[in-house]
């Protein structure tokens, strides 16, 4: 392929636990035979600003750079090239791929923690997601939950944890009471932290666990990373 570093972009967040999740994904990327760095647009260290300039004091002139989110919100379409631009890195060379999400491999995750959470074939399924608001963001995590639909022979409703309606908690109360015997809900997030544990709290009979560094979740990286990589090529 070629020798080009990835630049895995999370949010970043307070919570230990969650920068472990996006660590333990850069690690297990890495052990592909790629060299990943990590950064973050928010909350953490260091910022994107950092590692770029990190990047190009070590004579590396260019990078693949992967969006560790879900959908492509604000900080995806604004925020990361608004501080790749701060960096001074030419966009032909720092190549931003696509979000992570929507991709079949992450509804294949999403179904592989939802099974091993106890799921049943038959279970009412929520995709909880932390919402957004933008409606490009909403209307890819919508085209997320109807991928995974299509694994569970169901439909697949949307709730939010944080931003959005309605809430998760709203969601799996409604099915219940429309008769719902089982509701199960699958977490569209990436790791732990405040929402997840809204998602514990929301009634479900079967909560997933995070994303994570599931194997599915690591060849999406590697499909970006691969769609990246030849993009710079041929710049």
């Amino acid at each position: 392929m070629t020798a080009l570093p990835l630049l895995l972009v999370a949010h970043g967040s307070r919570s230990d636990a969650a920068d472990a999740v996006v660590r333990s994904l850069a690690a297990a990327v890495a052990e592909r035979g790629l060299r990943v760095e990590v950064c973050y647009v928010d909350v953490r260290g260091p910022k994107v600003v950092d590692a770029v300039t990190a990047l190009q004091d070590q004579g590396c002139d260019g990078a693949v750079v992967v969006p560790a989110f879900l959908a492509a919100g604000y900080h995806v379409r604004t925020d990361l090239p608004a501080q790749l631009a701060e960096a001074g890195a030419d966009p032909a060379r720092f190549r931003v791929t696509r979000s992570m999400g929507p991709d079949p491999l992450l509804a294949a995750a999403a179904l592989g923690r939802l099974r091993g959470a106890g799921y049943r074939d038959g279970d009412a399924v929520v995709l909880a997601a932390a919402g957004s608001s933008d409606p490009s963001a909403v209307a890819q995590v919508h085209a997320s939950a109807a991928m995974l639909a299509r694994r569970v022979g169901r439909p697949v409703p949307v709730g939010f944890a944080a931003t959005g309606s309605p809430s998760v908690t709203e969601l799996v109360t409604r099915l219940h009471d429309a008769g719902e015997r089982r509701v199960a809900v699958a977490s569209w997030l990436l790791a732990p932290g405040v929402f997840q544990n809204r998602l514990l709290a929301s009634g479900a009979d079967v909560v997933a666990e995070p994303l994570g560094v599931h194997d599915d979740v690591v060849d999406a990286v590697l499909k970006r990373y691969a769609a990246g990589a030849a993009a710079v090529l041929a710049a």
